[in-house]
Protein backbone atom coordinates (compact mmCIF):
# COMPACT_ATOMS: atom_id res chain seq x y z
CA UNK A 1 0.00 0.00 0.00
CA UNK A 2 1.27 3.41 -0.94
CA UNK A 3 2.05 5.80 1.81
CA UNK A 4 2.27 9.62 0.93
CA UNK A 5 5.52 11.23 1.99
CA UNK A 6 6.04 13.33 4.64
CA UNK A 7 5.96 16.96 4.99
CA UNK A 8 6.95 18.08 8.41
CA UNK A 9 7.14 21.96 9.80
CA UNK A 10 9.03 22.14 13.08
CA UNK A 11 9.87 25.04 14.69
CA UNK A 12 13.26 24.71 16.27
CA UNK A 13 14.62 27.80 18.32
CA UNK A 14 18.08 27.75 18.80
CA UNK A 15 21.00 29.92 19.29
CA UNK A 16 21.21 31.68 16.60
CA UNK A 17 21.89 36.12 16.71
CA UNK A 18 19.56 38.38 18.56
CA UNK A 19 17.80 39.99 16.09
CA UNK A 20 17.01 36.52 13.98
CA UNK A 21 15.98 34.69 17.45
CA UNK A 22 13.70 38.09 17.82
CA UNK A 23 12.11 37.71 14.53
CA UNK A 24 11.82 34.48 14.32
CA UNK A 25 9.89 33.79 17.91
CA UNK A 26 7.49 36.95 16.80
CA UNK A 27 7.03 34.83 13.56
CA UNK A 28 6.29 31.33 15.72
CA UNK A 29 3.90 33.88 17.78
CA UNK A 30 1.96 35.01 14.95
CA UNK A 31 1.71 31.37 13.25
CA UNK A 32 0.48 29.46 16.82
CA UNK A 33 -2.11 32.32 16.94
CA UNK A 34 -3.40 31.81 13.67
CA UNK A 35 -2.23 34.80 12.23
CA UNK A 36 -0.69 33.45 9.04
CA UNK A 37 0.09 37.04 7.41
CA UNK A 38 1.54 38.18 9.91
CA UNK A 39 3.55 35.23 10.23
CA UNK A 40 5.09 35.70 6.51
CA UNK A 41 6.09 38.98 7.32
CA UNK A 42 8.30 38.05 10.10
CA UNK A 43 9.56 34.78 8.86
CA UNK A 44 10.15 36.67 5.63
CA UNK A 45 12.69 39.36 7.65
CA UNK A 46 14.44 37.17 9.36
CA UNK A 47 14.74 34.48 5.90
CA UNK A 48 16.02 37.40 4.01
CA UNK A 49 19.05 37.65 6.79
CA UNK A 50 19.79 33.92 6.07
CA UNK A 51 17.88 32.25 8.95
CA UNK A 52 17.69 28.82 7.67
CA UNK A 53 14.52 27.88 9.74
CA UNK A 54 12.65 30.77 8.81
CA UNK A 55 13.41 30.40 5.35
CA UNK A 56 12.24 26.30 6.04
CA UNK A 57 9.28 27.67 7.65
CA UNK A 58 8.36 30.07 4.37
CA UNK A 59 9.08 27.29 2.40
CA UNK A 60 5.75 25.12 4.38
CA UNK A 61 3.96 28.20 4.06
CA UNK A 62 3.99 28.60 0.28
CA UNK A 63 3.29 24.66 0.29
CA UNK A 64 0.23 24.78 1.88
CA UNK A 65 -0.82 28.10 1.22
CA UNK A 66 -0.79 30.01 4.70
CA UNK A 67 -0.89 33.59 4.64
CA UNK A 68 -0.02 33.20 0.92
CA UNK A 69 -1.17 31.80 -2.10
CA UNK A 70 -0.30 28.27 -2.86
CA UNK A 71 2.49 28.44 -4.25
CA UNK A 72 5.36 24.93 -4.73
CA UNK A 73 7.88 26.98 -7.09
CA UNK A 74 8.54 29.34 -4.47
CA UNK A 75 8.14 26.76 -1.36
CA UNK A 76 11.29 24.85 -3.17
CA UNK A 77 12.97 28.24 -3.24
CA UNK A 78 13.12 28.79 0.49
CA UNK A 79 13.61 24.92 1.40
CA UNK A 80 16.45 24.93 -1.48
CA UNK A 81 17.89 27.47 0.77
CA UNK A 82 17.23 25.99 3.77
CA UNK A 83 18.73 22.72 2.68
CA UNK A 84 21.91 24.39 1.50
CA UNK A 85 22.69 25.47 4.68
CA UNK A 86 22.26 21.88 6.36
CA UNK A 87 19.30 21.97 8.00
CA UNK A 88 17.78 18.59 8.02
CA UNK A 89 13.97 19.19 7.39
CA UNK A 90 14.49 21.43 4.87
CA UNK A 91 16.08 18.98 2.99
CA UNK A 92 13.71 16.31 3.55
CA UNK A 93 10.94 18.43 2.72
CA UNK A 94 12.98 19.30 -0.36
CA UNK A 95 13.12 15.63 -1.04
CA UNK A 96 9.63 15.19 -0.99
CA UNK A 97 9.14 18.40 -3.63
CA UNK A 98 11.46 16.72 -6.16
CA UNK A 99 9.56 13.10 -5.59
CA UNK A 100 5.83 14.61 -5.86
CA UNK A 101 6.95 17.15 -8.66
CA UNK A 102 5.56 19.83 -6.80
CA UNK A 103 7.52 23.12 -7.73
CA UNK A 104 10.29 21.22 -10.28
CA UNK A 105 10.13 18.13 -12.85
CA UNK A 106 9.42 14.87 -10.79
CA UNK A 107 13.02 13.64 -9.92
CA UNK A 108 13.43 10.17 -8.00
CA UNK A 109 17.23 10.52 -7.90
CA UNK A 110 17.53 14.47 -7.07
CA UNK A 111 14.74 13.08 -4.25
CA UNK A 112 17.00 10.74 -3.04
CA UNK A 113 20.16 13.34 -2.80
CA UNK A 114 18.59 14.89 -0.45
CA UNK A 115 16.47 11.98 1.51
CA UNK A 116 20.65 10.99 2.26
CA UNK A 117 21.66 14.20 3.30
CA UNK A 118 19.02 14.55 6.18
CA UNK A 119 18.91 10.73 6.99
CA UNK A 120 22.47 11.11 7.16
CA UNK A 121 21.92 13.68 10.18
CA UNK A 122 19.47 11.18 11.69
CA UNK A 123 16.19 12.38 10.44
CA UNK A 124 13.69 9.57 10.82
CA UNK A 125 11.65 11.35 8.03
CA UNK A 126 13.84 11.44 5.59
CA UNK A 127 15.37 7.41 6.65
CA UNK A 128 11.60 6.90 6.17
CA UNK A 129 11.67 7.81 2.99
CA UNK A 130 14.90 6.29 2.05
CA UNK A 131 13.71 2.73 2.89
CA UNK A 132 10.48 3.51 1.01
CA UNK A 133 12.66 4.43 -1.98
CA UNK A 134 14.66 1.34 -1.84
CA UNK A 135 11.68 -0.77 -1.49
CA UNK A 136 10.05 0.28 -4.44
CA UNK A 137 13.32 0.84 -6.45
CA UNK A 138 12.50 4.75 -7.07
CA UNK A 139 15.68 6.78 -7.96
CA UNK A 140 17.89 3.88 -6.96
CA UNK A 141 17.59 -0.05 -7.82
CA UNK A 142 15.11 -2.08 -5.89
CA UNK A 143 17.08 -3.13 -2.73
CA UNK A 144 14.93 -4.80 0.44
CA UNK A 145 17.61 -5.28 2.52
CA UNK A 146 18.47 -1.75 2.25
CA UNK A 147 15.16 -0.89 2.59
CA UNK A 148 14.72 -2.74 5.82
CA UNK A 149 18.07 -0.73 7.03
CA UNK A 150 16.89 2.57 6.80
CA UNK A 151 13.05 1.30 8.07
CA UNK A 152 14.97 0.27 10.88
CA UNK A 153 16.90 3.74 11.87
CA UNK A 154 13.39 5.48 11.24
CA UNK A 155 11.87 2.85 13.19
CA UNK A 156 14.43 2.96 16.12
CA UNK A 157 13.74 6.32 17.03
CA UNK A 158 9.72 5.37 17.07
CA UNK A 159 8.67 6.72 13.57
CA UNK A 160 5.37 4.95 13.08
CA UNK A 161 5.44 4.85 9.73
CA UNK A 162 8.54 2.82 9.79
CA UNK A 163 7.15 0.76 12.05
CA UNK A 164 4.79 -0.38 9.88
CA UNK A 165 6.50 -0.47 6.81
CA UNK A 166 9.02 -2.56 8.48
CA UNK A 167 6.10 -4.76 10.05
CA UNK A 168 5.42 -5.24 6.51
CA UNK A 169 9.01 -6.28 5.49
CA UNK A 170 9.20 -8.78 8.27
CA UNK A 171 5.37 -10.20 6.91
CA UNK A 172 6.29 -10.75 3.28
CA UNK A 173 9.84 -11.83 4.08
CA UNK A 174 11.29 -9.23 2.19
CA UNK A 175 15.02 -7.75 3.05
CA UNK A 176 14.62 -10.22 6.08
CA UNK A 177 13.48 -14.16 6.57
CA UNK A 178 9.83 -13.81 7.00
CA UNK A 179 8.82 -13.50 10.78
CA UNK A 180 5.08 -13.48 11.86
CA UNK A 181 6.05 -12.58 15.71
CA UNK A 182 8.30 -9.50 14.94
CA UNK A 183 6.05 -8.01 11.97
CA UNK A 184 3.12 -8.49 15.03
CA UNK A 185 5.76 -6.50 16.94
CA UNK A 186 6.26 -3.73 15.05
CA UNK A 187 3.05 -3.42 13.93
CA UNK A 188 2.05 -3.10 17.33
CA UNK A 189 4.54 -0.32 17.96
CA UNK A 190 3.13 2.17 15.33
CA UNK A 191 -0.70 0.64 16.09
CA UNK A 192 -0.56 2.38 19.24
CA UNK A 193 0.84 5.46 17.75
CA UNK A 194 -2.73 5.52 15.77
CA UNK A 195 -1.43 4.44 12.62
CA UNK A 196 -4.71 3.28 10.74
CA UNK A 197 -2.46 0.65 8.45
CA UNK A 198 -0.82 -0.46 11.30
CA UNK A 199 -4.15 -0.80 13.00
CA UNK A 200 -5.62 -2.85 10.20
CA UNK A 201 -3.00 -5.07 9.80
CA UNK A 202 -2.66 -6.05 13.65
CA UNK A 203 -6.04 -6.77 13.29
CA UNK A 204 -5.47 -8.95 10.22
CA UNK A 205 -2.55 -11.10 12.42
CA UNK A 206 -5.04 -11.41 14.88
CA UNK A 207 -7.70 -13.07 13.10
CA UNK A 208 -5.52 -15.12 11.09
CA UNK A 209 -2.80 -16.24 14.23
CA UNK A 210 0.03 -15.28 12.46
CA UNK A 211 2.14 -14.48 14.95
CA UNK A 212 -0.09 -14.25 17.59
CA UNK A 213 -2.55 -16.67 18.63
CA UNK A 214 -5.68 -16.16 17.06
CA UNK A 215 -8.19 -13.60 18.88
CA UNK A 216 -11.22 -12.58 17.11
CA UNK A 217 -12.25 -10.26 19.66
CA UNK A 218 -8.64 -8.51 19.56
CA UNK A 219 -8.84 -8.47 16.02
CA UNK A 220 -12.38 -6.50 16.27
CA UNK A 221 -10.75 -4.19 18.67
CA UNK A 222 -7.96 -3.31 16.49
CA UNK A 223 -10.14 -3.30 13.35
CA UNK A 224 -12.47 -0.81 15.05
CA UNK A 225 -9.69 1.91 15.83
CA UNK A 226 -8.85 1.20 12.05
CA UNK A 227 -12.04 1.73 10.75
CA UNK A 228 -12.79 5.04 12.75
CA UNK A 229 -9.78 6.38 10.84
CA UNK A 230 -11.40 5.90 7.82
CA UNK A 231 -9.48 3.01 6.70
CA UNK A 232 -11.79 0.92 4.06
CA UNK A 233 -10.23 -2.24 4.06
CA UNK A 234 -10.58 -2.45 8.16
CA UNK A 235 -14.36 -1.55 7.50
CA UNK A 236 -14.86 -3.96 5.18
CA UNK A 237 -13.24 -6.70 7.80
CA UNK A 238 -14.96 -5.46 10.38
CA UNK A 239 -18.10 -5.64 8.62
CA UNK A 240 -17.65 -9.40 7.74
CA UNK A 241 -16.77 -9.86 11.71
CA UNK A 242 -20.28 -8.56 12.37
CA UNK A 243 -21.70 -10.92 9.68
CA UNK A 244 -19.64 -14.08 11.10
CA UNK A 245 -20.25 -13.32 14.65
CA UNK A 246 -16.56 -13.45 15.16
CA UNK A 247 -15.08 -11.48 18.09
CA UNK A 248 -18.48 -9.88 18.18
CA UNK A 249 -22.01 -10.84 18.49
CA UNK A 250 -23.67 -11.61 15.14
CA UNK A 251 -25.18 -8.03 13.78
CA UNK A 252 -26.45 -8.34 10.59
CA UNK A 253 -27.43 -4.24 10.86
CA UNK A 254 -23.76 -3.48 11.86
CA UNK A 255 -22.36 -5.81 9.14
CA UNK A 256 -24.39 -4.01 6.80
CA UNK A 257 -23.53 -0.54 7.97
CA UNK A 258 -19.23 -1.48 7.91
CA UNK A 259 -19.46 -2.70 4.58
CA UNK A 260 -22.01 -0.14 3.27
CA UNK A 261 -19.56 2.51 4.59
CA UNK A 262 -16.38 0.59 3.13
CA UNK A 263 -18.29 0.32 -0.57
CA UNK A 264 -18.95 4.06 -0.24
CA UNK A 265 -15.79 4.46 -0.14
CA UNK A 266 -14.66 2.54 -3.47
CA UNK A 267 -14.48 -0.95 -2.25
CA UNK A 268 -15.99 -2.96 -4.70
CA UNK A 269 -16.02 -6.05 -2.65
CA UNK A 270 -17.43 -4.46 -0.02
CA UNK A 271 -20.65 -3.36 -2.28
CA UNK A 272 -21.13 -7.16 -3.29
CA UNK A 273 -20.83 -8.37 0.62
CA UNK A 274 -23.23 -6.03 1.86
CA UNK A 275 -26.13 -7.04 -0.94
CA UNK A 276 -25.17 -10.63 0.96
CA UNK A 277 -25.76 -9.71 4.08
CA UNK A 278 -29.04 -7.76 3.02
CA UNK A 279 -30.44 -10.86 1.71
CA UNK A 280 -30.71 -12.00 5.21
CA UNK A 281 -32.55 -8.72 6.57
CA UNK A 282 -35.89 -7.58 7.25
CA UNK A 283 -36.44 -4.18 5.19
CA UNK A 284 -36.73 -2.22 8.22
CA UNK A 285 -33.04 -3.43 9.24
CA UNK A 286 -31.80 -2.07 6.03
CA UNK A 287 -33.17 1.05 6.41
CA UNK A 288 -32.03 1.09 9.65
CA UNK A 289 -28.17 0.45 8.77
CA UNK A 290 -28.23 3.06 6.13
CA UNK A 291 -29.28 5.84 8.28
CA UNK A 292 -26.39 4.34 10.69
CA UNK A 293 -23.96 4.44 7.89
CA UNK A 294 -25.21 7.91 6.67
CA UNK A 295 -24.67 9.53 10.49
CA UNK A 296 -21.31 7.49 10.93
CA UNK A 297 -19.67 9.40 7.78
CA UNK A 298 -21.60 12.62 8.81
CA UNK A 299 -19.27 11.90 11.91
CA UNK A 300 -16.10 11.17 9.97
CA UNK A 301 -16.57 7.62 11.33
CA UNK A 302 -16.30 8.56 15.17
CA UNK A 303 -18.39 6.81 18.00
CA UNK A 304 -20.22 4.79 15.43
CA UNK A 305 -20.53 1.91 17.78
Amino acid sequence: MKRLLFSVFTALLLAVGTAWADTFDDGFAAYKRGDYADAVKLYRQSAAQGNEYSQATLGYMYKYGQGVAQDYVEAVKWYRLAAAQGYAKAQLNLGNMYNNGQGVAQDYTEAMKWYRLSAAQGDAGAQNNLGYMYSHGQGVPQDYAEAVKWYRLAAAQGYASAQFYLGNMYAKGKGVAQNYAEAVMWYRLAAVQGDADAQYNLGYMYSHGQGVPQDYAEAVKWYRLSAAQGNTNAQFNLGAMYFEGKGVSQDFVRAHMWLNLSGTSGEVDAVKNRDIVARKMTPQQIAQAQIMARDCQQKNFKGCE
